[in-house]
């Protein structure tokens, strides 16, 4: 199976959908977890926590990864789990500094396999300049970890008096993509269902704080910043939107995506707008912060592609609407399931 059908929400357990991202995902969170823990910077639903240490402004973030196929076209968990507590920090205007690793092992899994990953993991936090510093080590029985499964957590320095939450979007305020969606949804998709997209599509995976420093430099008008993983572009729209109390208008148009992933999307019954990216961000900005951010998201090799693709408007708290191609204007809601599963 390649979708995964619409959940039912009143179930009494928890659902495959419960992990996409989407309309299930945000339920679990407020229903379960914000209901019981409610710590003020927990309640903000931001990728990371900031908040004030002795001599430093301190980001903190933890992700699991839990991919499948563990190799994949252009990365692997390994990497995988590095860039995206990197991004995670990142979303917060922090320079990543240290991570943990935690790793839990299914019984049988090749030491080959896991020695491979270990690689990928020291050379992808090389590349970032972060040191990981502790971690652990859990083995389950055989049929129990589907191989390999990875926890992160990630401490960053946020420079400065850096601010960005999804609570300081404004209606006026642009919204910038920093390039083509659903890359890494539809790579492993291909490669978890043999399909043959006879092309060199490959997974987006890479680490986005270097354009992201070079943002803040351009200019101090950043509102927000999201990675846009599970759930896609939509998702991560439809709760900073919810969050601000404020609603969004994207112009179908400027969307950038490669012919692959629209053609496969279209091929699936897919929406490249719920698909799953891990090499992308979509920011935020003033009016007056567009043109500047986004020339310094052009300049960097992950943003040649970076698109201005909507606005932020007053009207009803979290709506999310898009221009279509054809002139018309539908709505963009939350994902109710998980289209693609175990993709990050």
């Amino acid at each position: 199976m390649i979708t995964c059908p619409a959940p039912l929400t009143t179930s009494d357990r928890v659902l495959l959908g419960h992990g996409g991202g989407g309309r299930l995902s945000g339920e679990l969170i407020q229903k379960v977890f914000l209901k019981r823990l409610q710590d003020p910077l927990l309640q903000r639903l931001d990728d990371q926590a900031i908040f004030d240490s002795p001599g430093a402004r301190l980001a903190f973030t933890t992700d699991s990864f839990v991919v499948k196929p563990l190799f994949f076209p252009g990365g692997d968990i390994g990497s995988l789990a590095v860039y995206g507590t990197v991004n995670d920090l990142a979303m917060g205007g922090a320079i990543p500094r240290y991570m943990s690793l935690a790793m839990i092992l299914e019984e049988g899994l090749p030491l080959e396999t896991l020695e491979t990953v270990t690689e990928s993991i020291a050379r992808a936090a090389e590349r970032c300049g972060v040191a990981i510093v502790t971690g652990d080590t859990k083995v389950v029985e055989h049929g129990s970890g589907d191989g390999l499964f990875i926890n992160t957590t990630g401490i960053g320095v946020v420079p400065g008096t850096i601010d960005l939450s999804a609570a300081n979007v404004r209606p006026g305020d642009v919204i910038l993509l920093s390039g083509s969606l659903g890359d890494h949804g539809i790579t492993i998709m291909a490669k978890r269902e043999g399909i043959d997209l006879e092309c060199d599509l490959e997974s987006d995976s890479a680490p986005l704080d270097q354009m992201v420093r070079g943002m803040i430099e351009a200019h101090s008008g950043i509102r927000c910043m999201r990675d846009p993983t599970r759930g896609g572009l939509a998702s991560a729209l439809n709760e900073i939107a919810a969050v601000a109390g404020v609603s969004m208008r994207l112009d179908e148009a400027r969307i950038p995506i490669k012919a692959p992933v629209r053609g496969a999307c279209e091929l699936l019954g897919l929406d490249p707008l719920y698909v799953a990216n891990e090499g992308k961000l979509v920011a935020i900005v003033a009016p007056e912060a567009a043109d500047a951010v986004l020339v310094a998201m052009r300049a960097t090799e992950l943003g040649h592609d970076a698109a201005r693709i909507g606005v932020v408007r007053e009207g009803r708290s979290g709506l999310v609407t898009i221009s279509t191609s054809l002139g018309a204007e539908r709505v963009v809601d939350m994902l109710s399931g998980d289209q693609l599963p175990r993709i990050c």
